[in-house]
C-alpha cells in the first residue's frame, strides 16, 4: 500500500523549502480532496488494471503525480550483530509533465532564459538504520530538486538518486550506497522471484473514490550481501530485503488517517504483506488488503475481511504520542497465526512527516506447524503534526 495520502501532504511542504534553495520552483495547480491528498489536474490517474513490463516500470512514471522506491531489510554479520535497515526514494512532479514549459515561468521569463536550477519534480529520501546491538535507531532525510543532477530517475539502467544515495540496477542484481553519520551502506540485492502484483493486478484501491488508487508491486525477497560501516567499523553482511513499488496521482479517501503496513518474509519460505487503512473513528478502513506469497511463487489476494489484526502492545515517542508495539495477525483461510514483534520499541524517523518504521521478528505457525521469520513494519499517522 505504503505511503499516500498524509505523506504526499507533507512532502509538498518541501515546495517551500525549495524556494529557499536559491531559484523558485514551479506549483502544481492542485485541488484538495476534504481529508485525502492533493489532486492536481493534468497527471495521470490509477483508474484500471494495466500491463506492467520490466525493467521499464521498475523505472520512473513522470506522467503521474507521485512514487516511491522503498526497500527495508534485516541484516546478519559474521560475528553475529544484527542490522535493520530502511532506504526509500520519493518523487513529487510539480508540473504535469504535458505542460508546456512556458506556462510554468513567469510573464517576464523566457523557456530559452530559465535557470537551470528550475525543476519541475523534487525527490526525498529516507536512510535509517536499526543496530540491534548497540539498541540504537538512527535516520537521516534529504530533500532535492532534479535538476542539474542532484536527485533523479531513469529505468535502463534503473538509476534512482538522490546525491550520492543511490539505487542502481545491474543486469539481475541491484545496488544500493546510502550514508548517514555513524553508518553507511553498500549493498548488492538479487531478486529471488519475479515482481508481485498486488491488488487487482496490481492496481490498488484505496478507497471508493477511482482516483484513490495506485499502481503497486512488490518484491518481498531479495537476497541481500554487502558492507555496512558502523562508526568507521567496516562489517560484512548478508540478509532479506523487500522492495516495494508505487505510483499514482491520489491519495486517500475523505476518512482514511493512516496505515499500519505489514512486510513478512517467513522461515518457510513464504511472505505476507497487509496494509490496514485506519478511518477518523479508529476503526479499519474496508478498503484495507494484502497479499500471500507461497513458497512456490503462488499469489493469493487478501480482503479485509481475510485478516484479523489484535495489537498486544503499545510504546510511546517523547512527546506522548501512542504507536502500536506487537501484533497477533490471523488469516483463518491460511491456517495462519502469527506474532509479530518489533526488535527495538523506538524506531521513529524524525523526517518530515514522522513516522514508524522498523525491523520485527515474527513466530507462530501454520497448519500447525510452527514458523518463524522477519520483516518490516510502518505505522504512518500516529504522530501529531507539530
Amino acid at each position: 500500500m505504503r505511503r499516500v495520502a498524509g505523506r504526499i501532504r507533507a512532502l509538498l511542504l518541501v515546495v517551500a523549502s525549495c524556494a529557499q534553495l536559491g531559484h523558485a520552483v514551479a506549483a502544481p495547480p492542485a485541488t484538495v480532496i476534504p481529508g485525502g491528498s492533493p489532486s492536481a489536474a493534468g497527471f495521470a490517474d490509477a483508474l484500471e488494471p494495466r500491463s506492467f513490463a520490466f525493467p521499464r516500470d521498475h523505472g520512473p512514471h513522470p506522467e503521474f503525480r507521485q512514487e516511491w522506491w522503498y526497500v527495508t531489510g534485516n541484516l546478519d554479520a559474521t560475528d553475529g550483530e544484527r542490522f535493520g535497515f530502511e532506504l526509500t526514494f520519493f518523487r513529487v512532479a510539480l508540473v504535469p509533465p504535458r505542460t508546456v514549459e512556458s506556462a510554468a515561468l513567469p510573464a517576464t521569463t523566457t523557456a530559452s532564459s530559465a535557470s537551470a536550477w528550475r525543476a519541475r519534480e523534487i525527490y526525498v529520501a529516507h536512510f535509517a538504520v536499526t543496530d540491534v546491538a548497540r539498541q540504537r535507531f538512527r535516520s537521516e532525510q534529504k530533500l532535492s530538486r532534479a535538476a542539474l543532477g542532484l536527485a533523479g530517475a531513469q529505468a535502463v539502467p534503473l538509476h534512482v538518486w538522490l546525491d550520492d544515495w543511490a539505487l542502481k540496477g545491474s543486469g539481475s542484481s541491484w545496488e544500493l550506497h546510502a550514508t548517514q553519520p555513524g553508518y553507511s551502506i553498500d549493498l548488492t540485492l538479487e531478486p529471488q522471484s519475479a515482481p508481485v502484483l498486488n491488488g487487482e493486478a496490481g492496481l490498488s484501491r484505496k478507497s471508493d473514490q477511482a482516483a484513490d488508487a495506485t499502481y503497486y508491486y512488490s518484491m518481498p525477497r531479495l537476497d541481500v550481501r554487502g558492507r555496512l560501516l558502523c562508526d568507521g567499523r567496516s562489517i560484512e553482511v548478508r540478509g532479506l530485503a523487500w522492495l516495494d513499488r508505487e505510483w499514482g496521482s491520489g491519495g486517500l479517501g475523505p476518512s482514511e488517517v493512516g496505515w499500519d503496513w505489514f512486510g513478512l518474509q517467513l522461515s518457510d519460505g513464504s511472505a505476507l504483506m497487509f496494509y490496514a487503512l485506519r478511518d477518523r473513528d479508529g476503526r479499519r478502513d474496508a478498503h484495507s488488503a494484502g497479499t500471500w506469497v507461497a513458497a512456490d511463487g503462488n499469489v493469493r489476494t487478501l480482503t479485509d475481511a481475510d485478516v484479523s489484526i489484535a495489537v498486544e502492545g503499545e510504546w510511546r515517542n517523547g512527546a506522548g504520542d501512542r504507536y502500536p508495539a506487537g501484533w497477533r495477525i490471523r488469516v483463518p483461510a491460511l491456517s495462519l497465526d502469527l506474532n509479530v514483534r518489533p526488535v527495538l520499541a523506538d524506531q521513529e524517523l524524525q523526517t518530515t512527516p514522522r513516522y514508524w518504521e522498523g525491523a520485527v521478528d515474527v513466530s507462530g505457525e501454520r497448519a500447525g506447524t510452527r514458523l518463524g521469520g522477519r520483516g518490516y513494519v510502518e505505522l504512518v499517522g500516529y504522530a501529531q503534526e507539530r
